[in-house]
């Protein structure tokens, strides 16, 4: 059995039962923790339409958050879902300005951890961020059916 979750007429993506689970779980976590809805609908039917203005805005949102933190827990439990996400705003055709989320960040750094030893971590470099995440949205991207 799988599910599928599609922008109007085009499926973006058809995972299992199982992995589609786990995922609208997340959806439902981080559409808390941002703060914003994310588009992805109810699943019905085994199908799930995802609204592309409200799905852009959580994409840009949640780019902005994982952005913002230097915090390795929530970098490592976020980075699977974020790279998910880019895979499906890519099937999407949403665009992603990399340019300006690279920039150093203008809001309030949000999750950052602090040693005693090494202080205050800082966010990563723009471009070693961009790179990172887009490669791992790109590995991703190839076992993700459609």
């Amino acid at each position: 059995m799988s599910q599928y979750f599609d922008l109007g007429d085009e499926t973006l993506w058809n995972p299992s039962n199982g992995a589609s689970r786990m995922f609208q779980r997340q959806v439902a976590v981080f559409e808390a923790e941002l703060e914003l809805p994310s588009g992805i609908g109810p699943m019905e039917n085994d199908e799930c339409q995802i609204s592309p203005d409200a799905f852009e805005t959580f994409v840009n949102a949640l780019l902005a958050r994982h952005r913002r933190t230097s915090h390795a827990i929530w970098l490592a439990l976020s980075e699977g879902f974020t790279a998910t996400i880019l895979v499906l705003a890519e099937r999407a055709a949403i665009k992603v300005d990399w340019a300006t989320l690279g920039a150093a960040p203008e809001a309030p750094l949000e999750d950052v951890q602090v040693s005693v030893v090494m202080g205050m971590s800082a966010p990563a470099d723009g471009a070693a961020w961009a790179a990172g995440l887009r490669e791992k949205a790109r590995e991703l991207g190839r076992r993700m059916p459609r």
